[in-house]
């Protein structure tokens, strides 16, 4: 397998000859070189041990002849094939000609990079392009220090682009594009794509990935987050998984933001609400730090800019020396002089303590262009599993919010809602007891969240199916409780706008 540093200097294919992308493409499709074709050949453990760039497992299970394992050997493991077995899988004069594969002496060919299947949502064969050792993007210990390597697609990629709404659009915009994942998914639903990043040879493998999976090329611009973005142009979708980690310096392009601490991740949420046109959502994910004698929520919710709804979820925090360490060993610097790898530590916590850091929080951010006269920021921590893609339920979150600014307590209880799809009631007290200390209501689709209600609150969901005004229902069940239905009126609206909000009850 050839190193990092050699790759990102060595010649890439051509990205001008897209009738060559298209006959590989056609080639690699004839062989079941994909997602569900690796699966079957490799087997579930070999196959997730790739996605940890462990290759042991992968190798051993490609000790045939057969045109997939000669695939797999060629272009996931790196491993130099004899001509004559290339020739009878792959045009081979062609995709030499374009770069795909070189010569490596006597009579095998090697591949120039990394090609990689990759199941679209909707069962799309497509195929991610990245350089070689580099499939597994983010924290996946590959060990470089070059700082031009283009990576392939990790968890954070896969996140971003199960939470992305995919909603029909005229326009998006993909920050960062990196191997190109992101503009690959926007090209389904966007008429025009626009990709852009700092580094030129993540521009080229962007359109390598978008050609080989038969996507239409992207408009591709190199510079710094907004920088390539013309005077006025603005998006109906802007998504990007940005190089956030706050580290001391920028050593390595693809993951250091280069602006002191979380300043990367600031400056792209304010900017980014200029850019969106209205309804349309900026998506990402970001890095935050906890500082000192400073509530993390407040600190967020400042980033936000003007005219934009916004919901920010923390999904992870690390206190600083669990960061220092996660990416020191995404760098390689734990296999290097131990004298070296103290340094670089020391000066990860120097920086953090000087700028009274505590902790650093993962998450996502989405913010909708709104025309509301007071646009709704919620940032919260939900630490616990979700059920992705996510997309639909962040698109639905902000529809909620319309609903609900545009209801108040009156209108809420002349309303008809029904009870989402898969929620269940649980009953949580002492064994044997004759009422349950408080009932519990939760989801098993999206964010699969859980909320506390009263008998009340609990009595209200289960007869929900729409038939019924919510005032009507509460009528009911005041009689049943003996209750004065006035005051019960008075005060469920708020039980009822948090169930909506949360996405328990849905607006029939």
């Amino acid at each position: 397998m050839g190193s990092v540093s050699e790759t990102t200097s060595s010649p890439l294919p051509s990205a001008d000859r897209p009738d060559i992308a298209a006959r590989l493409r056609d080639a690699l499709l004839g062989a079941s070189f994909t997602a569900d074709g690796l699966l079957e050949l490799l087997g579930a453990p070999a196959y997730a041990a790739l996605a940890r760039s462990e290759t042991v497992p992968a190798l051993r299970a490609t000790r045939g002849d057969t045109p997939l394992e000669t695939l797999v050997r060629l272009f996931l493991l790196q491993q130099p094939v004899p001509h004559a077995r290339v020739a009878d899988v792959l045009p081979l004069d062609a995709c030499l000609e374009a770069g795909w594969l070189t010569r490596t002496g006597g009579d095998e060919v090697a591949a120039t990079v990394d090609v990689r299947p990759y199941g679209g949502p909707s069962g799309e064969d497509w195929f991610i392009v990245s350089d070689l050792g580099c499939a597994v993007g983010g924290a996946g210990g590959i060990g470089s220090h070059d700082e031009g390597v283009v990576l392939g697609v990790g968890g954070a990629s896969t996140t971003l682009a199960g939470i992305t709404v995919r909603t029909p659009v005229a326009s998006a915009l993909d920050l960062g594009t990196g191997s190109g994942i992101q503009a690959l998914h926007a090209a389904q639903h966007a008429t025009r794509v626009t990709a852009t990043d700092l580094n030129p040879r993540a521009l080229h493998i962007t359109a390598l990935t978008l050609a080989l999976s038969g996507a239409p090329a992207a408009d591709l611009r190199q510079g710094s987050l907004f920088e390539p973005v013309r005077d006025g142009e603005t998006f109906d979708l802007i998504v990007s998984n940005p190089p956030f980690v706050i580290s001391p310096r920028a050593r390595l392009t693809y993951r250091d933001g280069g602006m002191s601490g979380d300043d990367l991740c600031r400056s792209l949420v304010q900017e980014a609400g200029e850019r969106l046109n209205e309804g349309g959502f900026a998506q990402f994910l970001a890095n935050w730090q906890h500082v000192e004698g400073e509530d993390w929520q407040d600190r967020l919710r400042s980033w936000v800019p003007r005219g934009c709804d916004a919901w920010i979820v923390q999904r992870e925090v690390q206190d600083i020396t669990q960061y220092a360490e996660l990416w020191l060993r995404d760098a390689g610097d734990h296999r290097g002089d131990p004298a070296e790898y103290q340094a670089r530590y020391d000066a990860w916590l120097e920086e953090f303590e000087a700028r009274k850091v505590k902790a650093v929080g993962f998450g996502w951010i989405t913010l909708r262009r709104t025309g509301a006269a007071e646009p709704t920021v919620t940032v919260e921590e939900w630490p616990h599993p979700v059920e992705q893609p996510l997309g639909d339920t962040v698109r639905a979150h902000f529809e909620r919010l319309d609903y609900l600014r545009s209801h108040d307590d009156a209108a809420l209880l002349a309303a008809h809602f029904k009870l989402a799809a898969e929620v269940v009631q649980e009953q949580v007290g002492l064994p044997g007891a004759e009422d349950p200390e408080h009932v519990v209501l939760r989801q098993h689709r999206g964010m699969r969240r859980a909320t506390k209600v009263d008998t009340v609150g609990a009595g209200f969901a289960g007869v929900c199916d729409g038939t019924l005004s919510a005032g009507r229902i509460l009528d009911a069940i005041a009689q049943l409780m003996g209750e004065d239905p006035v005051l019960l009126r008075d005060r469920t609206p708020a039980q009822i706008r948090l169930l909506v909000e949360q996405g328990f009850l849905d607006p029939a």
